[in-house]
C-alpha cells in the first residue's frame, strides 16, 4: 500500500478525470466530484466547483473506506 507522501509525488498532469454528480445541490449548481486513476492503487479526487484546487489523493482502500466507488465514475478499481 502506498503512503500519503508517495501519492502526492505522482504526476497527475496527464490524468483523465471523470465527473460524477448527485446528492446535495449547491446554490451555484449540482455538486460534482472528479476522479482519476493516477497509478496502481492510487486515485485523485477533485471538486468540479473548484477546478483550480489541487485534487486530494487516495489509495483504493481509502476510497472504499470512504464509500467512494470508482465504478460510479465508469472506472474499475
Amino acid at each position: 500500500m502506498r503512503n500519503g507522501t508517495d501519492l502526492y509525488a505522482l504526476d497527475i498532469g496527464a490524468a483523465s478525470f471523470v465527473k460524477a454528480c448527485g446528492g446535495n445541490t449547491h446554490p451555484d449548481g449540482e455538486s460534482c466530484v472528479t476522479l482519476a486513476r493516477i497509478g496502481d492503487d492510487a486515485w485523485a479526487l477533485g471538486d468540479s466547483k473548484r477546478p483550480d484546487a489541487q485534487p486530494l489523493r487516495f489509495t483504493t482502500e481509502e476510497l472504499e473506506t470512504a464509500g467512494i466507488d470508482p465504478a460510479r465514475f465508469g472506472l474499475s478499481a
